[in-house]
């Protein structure tokens, strides 16, 4: 298996956590990309596994929120293009997010997210 630091600084991952809702939390489009998936892939997945996401693991960006991460995280603009409004995920979500993906870079990302 690769190590982690091979795939990504920690430093990044660091870089990409927002604070919404008094949660410390990462976007989906940002789990995605750490996770070497589309954000349209990632979505089903979670979707098909809904039950192991309850809203202290992920909840959706209200339209407002949206707007302000995509006027405050540069790396996100894309964002702006999207009819979809985004998943937040929180530390626990992102470890599940391992689980449901069932790939070892995923659970590697997982553990470098979660320290």
């Amino acid at each position: 298996m690769t190590p982690v630091s091979a795939l990504v600084a920690p430093e990044s991952v660091a870089q990409r956590i927002l604070l919404i809702r008094g949660h410390k939390v990462m976007i989906d489009a940002d789990l995605a990309d750490l996770y070497g998936v589309p954000t349209k892939a990632l979505n089903q997945a979670v979707r098909r596994n809904l039950e192991r996401f309850p809203s202290d693991f992920m909840f959706q960006l209200t339209a407002e929120e949206k707007q302000e991460v995509v006027t405050n995280c540069d790396h996100l603009a894309k964002l702006k293009f999207s009819s979809a409004l985004p998943n937040a995920f929180t530390e626990h979500g992102a470890l599940m997010l391992g689980n449901v993906l069932k790939s070892s870079r995923a659970v590697a990302i997982s553990l470098l997210v979660l320290r």
